[in-house]
């Protein structure tokens, strides 16, 4: 049974998601289709990318996912079918695939074409579920597009170290539904540029000099619980994704608050680690 996924700025009022589902089953009824998020921020390429990268690897092989993000067609931002780490991408060429090949090069990229024979104002439900049905059906990329080797590429979204080797300066790409705020610093080139080196973690108000594992590692169960310092604990830690996350243990955005509205940060606001 073949998988599609789905992943837009769409919402969950609207009429869109439905419609894209219904047009899919006339399509092929058979078919499995998964929500990844419709909670996207409208037109927020990194945001989705990062949903996406962390999302798509739990599908098996052969799974065709739909991103309709920024999708409209226009002279600067075509349409594509991307083959990339055994899984389909349809999408926008608005720089998401860029992100998502960060570390994977794409096997197969192609511009889809079949726009003459698909009259539309709304790409995700006409042209996307088109492409996505015949790669289900097993069809070839080459028959809904013309092969291309270049994407659009988005800068900017990786942290800059300095010359010394001493500082790195990252950027929150990411708040999810706790406040939880991520940033574009990975664990991996955190271990490299830091090489087991103390270090402090600031961002805005915030500041940091260990990062756990686990939310409750921040908690120390020695003491009774009545004296623990747990609600409104701030803490950084490399959350499932190898992310550095600054958090609040237990928070929530609509009493306590959380770490984005406690420390004061928003999307592309800095994180800077100073290694001693």
């Amino acid at each position: 049974m073949p998988f599609v996924t789905l992943t837009t700025d769409f919402g969950e009022k609207d009429h869109y998601v439905g419609a894209v589902k219904g047009a899919i089953y006339s399509e092929m009824d058979t078919i499995k289709i998964v929500d990844i998020s419709h909670s996207i921020s409208p037109f927020h390429i990194t945001e989705a990318a990062y949903i996406i990268q962390n999302a798509y690897r739990s599908f098996p092989p052969g799974t065709i996912h739909i991103i309709g993000i920024d999708s409209e067609l226009n002279p600067e931002n075509r349409h594509i079918a991307v083959l990339l780490d055994g899984h389909y991408f349809v999408c926008a060429n608005n720089g998401i695939i860029s992100m998502l090949a960060s570390e994977i090069n794409p096997e197969k990229i192609v511009e889809i074409n079949i726009h003459d024979r698909v009259e539309t104002n709304f790409p995700v439900l006409d042209v996307f579920v088109k492409v996505a049905c015949h790669l289900a059906r097993g069809g070839t990329l080459e028959v809904i597009g013309k092969t291309i080797t270049e994407i659009k590429q988005l800068t900017g979204i990786k942290p800059v170290i300095n010359a010394e080797g001493n500082q790195m300066i990252g950027n929150v790409i990411y708040i999810d539904n706790y406040g939880n705020v991520v940033s574009n610093i990975t664990k991996d080139i955190f271990d490299k540029i830091g090489k087991g080196r103390d270090f402090k973690i600031t961002a805005r108000t915030a500041n940091f000099s260990t990062v756990h594992n686990n939310y409750s590692d921040a908690i120390n169960f020695d003491i009774s619980a009545n004296r623990r310092e747990e609600d409104g604990k701030k803490l950084a830690l490399w959350n499932s994704s190898n992310y550095l996350e600054l958090a609040i243990y237990k928070s929530n955005p609509k009493t306590v608050g959380s770490a984005s509205s406690l420390f004061g940060l928003e999307y592309l606001d800095t994180v800077t680690v100073n290694f001693e």
